[in-house]
């Protein structure tokens, strides 16, 4: 990025800052019943995979507090129609273009677009993006939730501070409900029985069905991304403990490989096709990143290695995952600890 992009950027963050800065307080009390709730708007203006995915738990929230609304979405980027294809209670997507740079004119059809409809309810899924509130304060719409119940410690659960749990306790707030009343809904892409179908024969090309099978993705951004050095001390280690085990890497849509292609490797440029694989394997381990949030997505248990950003707040989702700060173990510790928690997940499906 140019340093005049940078400078752009930076303006219009803080542009967007001042704007809706006055809105902490501008929050509306008078709720309607859900019944008359009829169309709804959740706003996510990021192109990030992980971004998006995180937010289908508040996806099906809503449509459980409101299960007579047609849901709109704003978005950013190409992934929302791949994420929320079976999302049948989904309606329209509109989507800010990835680089509106290069979209200029795209990006401002899209943000004329969220004036031409009225809405019941319009609610911001990340109370901290500016381009959030924004979206919020331009749509037209009576009711708007902007979610600043954490900025004003209203919200005390134990895991708030999760990126994608604190919307639906501060949204559960919003609508006077105990924040901790209902189970949260899970993160889900919602593969059908085909896509499963096409990711068992998939996986049987690359590995043995009678097997176990341990995914690998060894790729992150920055300072998340681990040395080579790492990956392979950490693969020698898995082989020791589970011997038993297929263990394949999948690829990201750079082709590269943090393991030098030395084992079974899966590429694919479909996010559901990769999802359809993933749901196929037995456990999935991963540095932080959107491939992490889509393996959890798939319901498959997703051990998730951090090395710098904040576990409790960008772990995997769902229940059967696992968290470990790598800064704390080595990488038999990593495997040993791995080991005890398929134990745990195996004892528990036994007891189920």
């Amino acid at each position: 990025m140019t340093a005049f992009k940078k400078s752009i950027n930076i303006f219009r963050r803080e542009a967007t800052r001042l704007v809706t800065s006055g809105l902490l307080d501008k929050q509306s009390v008078n709720f309607p019943n859900s019944s008359e709730v009829k169309r709804i708007l959740i706003t996510r203006p990021n192109h990030r995979l992980g971004n998006q995915l995180l937010i289908t738990p508040l996806v099906k929230e809503v449509h459980e507090q409101f299960p007579e609304a047609k849901i709109d979405l704003f978005l950013k980027g190409n992934l929302g129609g791949l994420i929320f294809e079976n999302y049948n209670y989904v309606d329209k997507i509109m989507s800010l273009p990835k680089k509106h740079f290069k979209e200029l004119g795209r990006y401002l059809l899209a943000w004329t677009k969220l004036k031409q409809k009225k809405y019941d309810l319009v609610i911001n899924a990340e109370a901290c993006s500016s381009s959030g509130r924004l979206s919020t304060k331009l749509s037209r719409a009576k009711h708007k939730f902007f979610g600043f119940e954490r900025h004003h410690n209203l919200i005390t659960c134990e895991d708030g501070i999760h990126i994608s749990k604190y919307p639906i306790y501060s949204l559960r707030y919003f609508l006077r409900q105990s924040p901790t009343a209902e189970v949260l809904p899970s993160l889900e892409i919602k593969l059908s029985s085909k896509e499963i179908c096409s990711g068992r024969k998939l996986l049987k090309r690359y590995a043995d069905l009678n097997k176990p099978t341990i995914c690998l993705y060894t790729f992150a951004t920055d300072k998340k991304c681990f040395e080579k050095v790492w990956w392979s001390n950490f693969y020698e280690n898995l082989v020791k403990v589970f011997p038993g085990y297929n263990i394949i890497e999948i690829l990201p849509v750079e082709n590269i490989s943090a393991l030098d292609f030395k084992i079974p490797s899966f590429y694919s440029k479909n996010i559901r096709e990769i999802a359809s694989f993933i749901s196929q394997t037995s456990l999935f381990i991963t540095g932080d990143c959107g491939i992490m949030h889509l393996a959890a997505a798939t319901q498959t248990p997703t051990v998730a290695l951090f090395n710098v950003t904040n576990k409790d707040m960008y772990g995997p989702y769902n229940s059967g995952c696992l968290n470990i700060d790598v800064n704390l173990k080595n990488e038999l510790d990593i495997c040993l600890s791995i080991e005890t928690h398929i134990e745990s997940l195996i004892h528990y499906d036994l007891e189920a």
